[in-house]
């Protein structure tokens, strides 16, 4: 004599996560240009040149002590921003463009990590020493001590290597993916590309702000994109149950 023994039912249930791919879109969105936008009004307000000695940069800076507190500050941006800025625009094109995306990326987020990680922020050791009253002489042997070590030099070279190839190579991929206007990835371009040549710190400054408008054509693309084409959706959970 056999028995069988009932199959028992297995429900299978799905439960599929949080979507917030919209929320990433848009912060992307929002923050892309606003490094380039921040450092160019650095630039223009600073009252010396980008390249002037620290002797020079001290005595400007003494003799323009209420700026002090405002050019400490708006370099922060640029610092926070500028790699999740540079990251959002290779992901605008890395489909559209992936080689050239590629390369960019690679370039521009390698140095701005080593030039960030390396290199001095803010404040600048010339504010300080004027709004503490330190030996100028002394820190100018310091200052220059640092800014003369390899691992330095270094920083940046990667640094300025990410500004004038990666930046521009994002550019070129951002004008060939037509997700934007095609003017904003050539001022992305042209805008990383000129900056260590601009004759004059208000010059620069008025270049980043080109370079912010590029960026800002990444702004656009995002926000035009559909969630399902900036990103996989969430993963999907499974749970069974008898």
């Amino acid at each position: 004599m056999s028995t069988t023994t009932p199959a028992t039912a297995v429900a299978t249930t799905s439960t599929m996560g949080p979507d917030v791919r919209g929320f990433w879109r848009v912060l992307l969105a929002v923050i892309v240009p606003l490094p380039m936008l921040f450092m160019g009004f650095q630039y223009i307000l600073s009252p010396i040149d980008g390249g002037a000695s620290f002797e020079a940069t001290v005595a400007a800076s003494a003799a323009n002590q209420e700026r002090l507190a405002l050019l400490e500050w708006l370099p922060v941006p640029f610092l926070i921003l500028l790699v999740p800025a540079t990251y959002a625009v290779a992901w605008v094109t890395r489909r559209s463009t992936p080689r050239l995306t590629t390369a960019g990326a690679l370039i521009a987020l390698t140095g701005l990590l080593a030039g960030f990680g390396i290199l001095g922020g803010t404040p600048h050791p010339a504010y300080v020493t004027v709004r503490q009253g330190l030996d100028v002489a002394t820190v100018a042997r310091l200052d220059h001590a640092i800014g003369q070590h390899p691992i330095t030099l270094l920083g940046g070279l990667l640094f300025i290597l990410a500004i004038t190839i990666g930046l521009p190579l994002l550019g070129i991929a951002l004008w060939r993916s037509r997700l934007a206007p095609g003017w904003m990835g050539i001022a992305l371009t042209l805008g990383g590309l000129t900056h260590p040549f601009m004759p004059g710190h208000v010059a620069s400054g008025l270049g980043l702000i080109v370079t912010a408008a590029g960026f800002a054509g990444a702004s656009v693309a995002l926000l035009r994109m559909r969630n399902e084409d900036f990103d996989l959706p969430p993963i999907t959970s499974r749970h069974s149950s008898q």
